[in-house]
């Protein structure tokens, strides 16, 4: 009975921090890796570099949508809702925005969001405004590479 005892409390032990763990990505925010170079030079500045960048997303601003002009989100995309983006937000709801096709309106519970490299990034320019409910969330730090550790 005694192991039997041990290898209950280990497991319980491991689940209350897994739950922890959990809420605390799910709520408050965590780190995720930064691929392609559509956010060159802020993101992954080198080209073919084996280190990408790892970034903190802070997921307070969800609570009411509270997205600013200039802040850079990762959001679903709304071509692929299994893939995620990373772009900075250039237009909120009710700005108008100029792109190939004209002078756009952003509509209420949207925004447009174009990457920081445009010859090599999918954006708004391609799909449109997104809705808010896409994003996951808004990129406060690089936190990986070590180098590289910084606010954003």
């Amino acid at each position: 009975m005694g192991t039997q005892n041990m290898i209950l409390n280990v497991f319980k032990k491991y689940l209350a921090i897994g739950l922890v763990g959990i809420t605390v990505t799910d709520r408050y925010g965590g780190v995720c890796p930064i691929r392609g170079s559509s956010m060159s030079p802020t993101f992954n500045p080198s080209v073919g570099s084996f280190t990408d960048d790892y970034v903190f997303l802070e997921k307070f601003c969800l609570d009411k949508y509270k997205f600013s002009h200039g802040d850079v989100v990762i959001f679903s995309d709304p071509t692929n809702y299994k893939e995620r983006c990373v772009k900075r937000i250039v237009a909120m709801e009710g700005d108008y925005i100029s792109n190939v096709s004209g002078v756009v309106k952003v509509p209420e519970g949207h925004c447009w969001v174009e990457g920081d490299n445009s010859a090599s990034s999918f954006d708004s320019r391609s799909f449109g405004p997104i809705p808010l409910g896409l994003i996951h969330g808004r990129v406060t730090h690089i936190v990986w590479p070590p180098q590289r550790i910084r606010k954003n």
